[in-house]
């Protein structure tokens, strides 16, 4: 079961949307948002999985509504205007739906979601192994090349659309993992979610300086430069005792 909030300025749109999704059980719509604010609130709030979002509305675009997000569920874009599709798929959607939506259409990004979270659960035996405390080595796959890395010895993980990017000694291998589901499994007293794109190992960092709008800059072991957001630097400012 996927838990879906829709973000859309028009209430009609709304409501077909819902109606189109009464026909697929294992979508459950569990809240409605008006304009981006409001869906923020409802993000943070009931925590869905997946965001039917529409891109123009009256306050902030669809756009800004993800770039301000700390932990982005699955998106599947639903506009009036095909010109942001190139764009939607910069910010890693797993669809792109023109209004009026086709109940075709609807079932196609579905079905592209259902693959998405099958390989995902079949890459959590490939990509990263043991990452939940069984062992303080994980095997690592990309590609023909493999390897068995000490958690410790890990940097950062980096958001690559459905992927993540390993960084540990010279290497920086990809793998089928979301950051949001890496983060549920990783030690949150030695990893720390820094922005919506790192993970940082907080025994990694060289370095802290402050950054504008109150974030946060971290240097780590290799050289990386990543910043904590303004929400995030709050956190972590209590969990160094800074």
């Amino acid at each position: 079961m996927k838990k879906a909030l829709i973000i859309d300025d028009e209430r009609l749109a709304r409501s077909e949307l819902k109606k189109l999704l009464a026909d697929h059980p294992e979508i459950v719509v569990v809240g409605e948002a008006v304009n981006a604010k409001d869906g923020m609130e409802k993000i943070e709030t009931l925590r869905p999985d997946l965001l039917f979002l529409d891109i123009q509305m009256p306050d902030k675009t669809g756009f800004d509504l993800l770039a301000e997000l700390e932990r982005t569920p699955q998106v599947i874009f639903t506009t009036a205007y095909d010109e942001y599709a190139l764009k939607a798929f910069e910010y890693n959607a797993l669809d792109y739906l023109l209004k009026p939506i086709e109940p075709k259409r609807l079932a196609d990004a579905i079905h592209k979601l259902h693959q998405v979270d099958e390989k995902e659960r079949l890459a959590a035996a490939s990509g990263i192994r043991n990452i939940l405390g069984e062992s303080d080595q994980v095997f690592v796959k990309d590609g023909d090349r493999c390897w068995f890395v000490k958690l410790q010895e890990i940097r950062l993980f980096e958001s690559v659309g459905n992927y993540a990017r390993v960084y540990f000694e010279t290497n920086k291998p990809l793998i089928l993992k979301s950051l949001n589901a890496l983060e549920e499994r990783l030690d949150e007293r030695v990893f720390f979610r820094a922005n919506r794109k790192h993970i940082v190992n907080l025994r990694m960092i060289e370095r802290i300086d402050t950054y504008f709008n109150g974030g946060l800059l971290l240097e780590m072991r290799g050289g990386e430069k990543i910043e904590v957001s303004r929400r995030q630097a709050v956190k972590f400012k209590e969990m160094m005792s800074l």
